[in-house]
């Protein structure tokens, strides 16, 4: 295997451990809530907050990698999930709970230090198979997580969940320190201020990445929407519980993994980033706003394969416009604004549409969600087909 292979699936098993430790207590968590009197808004506060401190810490945290490496900032972030599950685990209160998932929330900045890790080891040409090398990892993640956290809160409760979580996070932490090498050459390093949000100002003022960015925004505002009112509309609708929920999230991971893993590589020298990234964004819309019309637990689980399938086709394309537009000094950075906008999103998404929910009901909620997405949709037919070429240098 050569050595860019072998870097790649290095940074594929971490991504998946990472993952696995996330969706581990992914079918526990609304569940968990409501033992402490959570409804809708407050469970949509406890989604919201991890999307926060993401929001934060990508931009820290993709900027401290393109100055230092993106191998010691994967390390520590790493640590703080550690520091996050175990919370979750002995969490004996609503405000516990909510610590737990403020401290994980900003371990999860790590995804743009891991897609700039992708960026430096690929070439353009290369780069969305790459990305899409990540979604696999997520996939693969949301197969082996929630099955485990189905088991793990089955037969321990959420406490067993937390501390299994805790576990797989520390043996990824013990292979990233051992296996994982620096990606980032000497002299793409480059200084910046860590509290700066230069580059989304930046982002949002070029043609070229501006539309990207605002739909990195509304796909996860409105998709967040959904996962908030989903477990609460179906459990009371359908009567799922955590082992229902897993299996939901099994149905993510094995499209994700498929796809992203697979197909999308096919797909995408075949059609392009750019369709990718519209078909995939109008195919979410749908089974989103479809949910309160459905009858029956076997429908609803059909259109979370439409879901994650559009999902699966959109994301590496949307990351691998967003890399091919940055510079090689600018991976980080600039991911790294993505994933912000992306983190306002699942941010302000499930704090909203869990007020909708309690206040209003679950079909206001769902179709809002369905017509933000279809306004991402909208947003998408701007992205340009190709960034314009930089003028050449005048001659000496």
């Amino acid at each position: 295997m050569s050595t860019h292979r072998s870097r790649l699936w290095v940074i594929f098993l971490t991504v998946f451990l990472d993952l696995a430790g996330f969706g581990l207590i992914l079918p526990i968590l609304p569940y968990y809530a409501q033992r402490f009197g959570a409804g809708g808004l407050e469970f949509g506060a406890l989604i919201g907050v991890y999307s926060l401190m993401q929001f934060g810490a990508t931009i820290v945290l993709g900027r401290l990698s393109d100055r230092v490496g993106r191998r010691p900032i994967l390390l520590v972030s790493i640590l703080f999930s550690v520091a996050g599950y175990l919370a979750f685990a002995f969490a004996g209160s609503y405000p516990v709970l909510f610590l737990a998932r403020t401290i994980s929330g900003f371990s999860a900045g790590n995804l743009s230090v891991a897609q700039a890790y992708i960026a430096d080891v690929t070439s353009p040409a290369e780069r969305s198979r790459g990305m899409g090398l990540i979604g696999a990892a997520f996939g693969l993640g949301f197969i082996v997580g929630p099955a485990l956290g189905g088991i793990a809160g089955h037969y321990g409760g959420p406490r067993a969940a937390g501390l299994a979580a805790a576990g797989l996070a520390l043996v990824n932490l013990v292979w990233a320190y051992l296996v994982l090498q620096e990606s980032l050459r000497a002299d793409h390093r480059v200084t910046r201020r860590l509290l700066d949000v230069e580059h989304l100002v930046t982002g949002l003022r070029d043609a070229s990445f501006r539309p990207l960015f605002i739909v990195f925004g509304l796909i996860p505002f409105a998709f967040s929407g959904y996962m908030v009112a989903l477990p609460l509309y179906a459990g009371r609708t359908f009567g799922w519980a955590e082992r229902e929920l897993g299996v939901f999230f099994a149905i993510v991971g094995v499209v994700a993994a498929s796809v992203q893993g697979y197909l999308f590589g096919k797909l995408a020298r075949r059609f392009g980033d750019r369709p990718l990234m519209i078909l995939g964004t109008l195919g979410m819309a749908f089974p989103i706003a479809v949910v309160p019309f459905v009858g029956s637990s076997a429908a609803l689980y059909a259109w979370v394969f439409v879901l994650a399938f559009s999902n699966s086709a959109c994301s590496p394309a949307l990351m691998g416009l967003i890399s091919r537009f940055a510079g090689a000094t600018e991976q980080g950075a600039m991911l790294g604004a993505a994933q912000s906008f992306s983190a306002l999103g699942r941010f302000s998404g499930p704090v909203l549409f869990g007020e909708l929910y309690d206040r209003i009901g679950p079909r206001t909620a769902f179709l809002a969600a369905g017509a933000a997405m279809v306004m991402a949709w909208a947003v998408t037919l701007r992205v340009p087909r190709e960034r314009a070429p930089a003028p050449p240098a005048a001659p000496p």
